[in-house]
């Protein structure tokens, strides 16, 4: 993996760091790659039942796009007639938005300062975003006469509704701490000084949780988004039987007769 990218895992959390601080995090090929690499290695493994997503530095949790990297790289297919730069969207962007909202484990972004384009979107592909009190959020796009990638044309509509999506993907700006925690892009928002051991210590708690339950909470929510109430009632039955077979409910069942704090397994 690129040290543009660390990766490590401990306690069963894993934990993401883009590390490009000098290029306020942007995305190049190499680190698209690496995160794309990262982000499906925590999805799969077993050991690791939650995630966090975070950046080196305190200026930018992530730019998006390598501008500067990019435009060489335009240039290179207009001498040759190709497009292949515009493939990093499926080759890279697609499947870590995917990997960050699909996977069966809790996702924590912290966002320890702007957070612009494709950056934005894998923030909000993210389960829960704690916020530093300096950053702020820009979908960019529209700026750089783009459409939108990295999800957040699915996941913005979500959060904030599709009127104000709209608003934010037509007309970009700069979206700071306050408003975002307003407009439910920031769960929490946090001293900047506190960003890494707040959004850890939430990460953490969550790695020490009922992964099972978590898992079926992500698929319910995402379920109930796109399906009448009838179909979403079926399916929180199927998850219901589900995590109520899991060992961590017998655990918590336990641990409530006991009047003890259960110490659940992620099973």
């Amino acid at each position: 993996m690129a040290d543009t990218v660390l990766y490590e895992v401990s306690d069963g959390l894993a934990t993401i760091i883009l590390n490009r601080p000098e290029a306020m995090n942007a995305l190049n090929v190499a680190t698209k790659v690496a995160l794309r690499d990262a982000v499906l290695t925590a999805a799969a493994d077993d050991a690791v039942r939650a995630v966090l997503l975070t950046s080196a530095g305190e200026r930018a949790f992530c730019v998006g796009q390598d501008l500067k990297e990019h435009i060489g790289l335009l240039a290179a297919d207009r001498e040759t007639g190709s497009r292949q730069t515009m493939t990093t969207v499926r080759e890279h962007y697609n499947p870590i938005a995917r990997a960050l909202t699909e996977m069966r484990k809790p996702v924590v972004a912290g966002v320890n300062g702007v957070a612009a384009g494709a950056g934005f979107g894998f923030a909000l592909a993210a389960d829960y975003r704690v916020v530093a009190d300096s950053a702020a959020f820009n979908t960019s796009f529209a700026g750089v006469a783009l459409a939108a990638d990295s999800g957040i044309s699915w996941t913005l509509p979500r959060v904030v509704g599709p009127g104000r999506a709209a608003d934010l993907l037509l007309f970009p700006r700069s979206i700071k701490a306050q408003e975002a925690y307003e407009l439910g892009i920031a769960n929490r928002v946090v001293p900047s000084a506190e960003l890494r051991a707040e959004a850890e210590k939430t990460a953490r708690a969550l790695a020490a949780g009922p992964t099972v339950a978590y898992a079926a909470i992500k698929e319910a929510v995402a379920f109930g988004m796109s399906h009448s109430l009838a179909e979403t009632l079926e399916k929180e039955d199927e998850l219901q039987t589900r995590a109520g077979s899991s060992e961590d409910h017998a655990i918590a069942v336990q641990a409530f007769v006991n009047k003890e704090q259960p110490k659940y397994l992620g099973r």
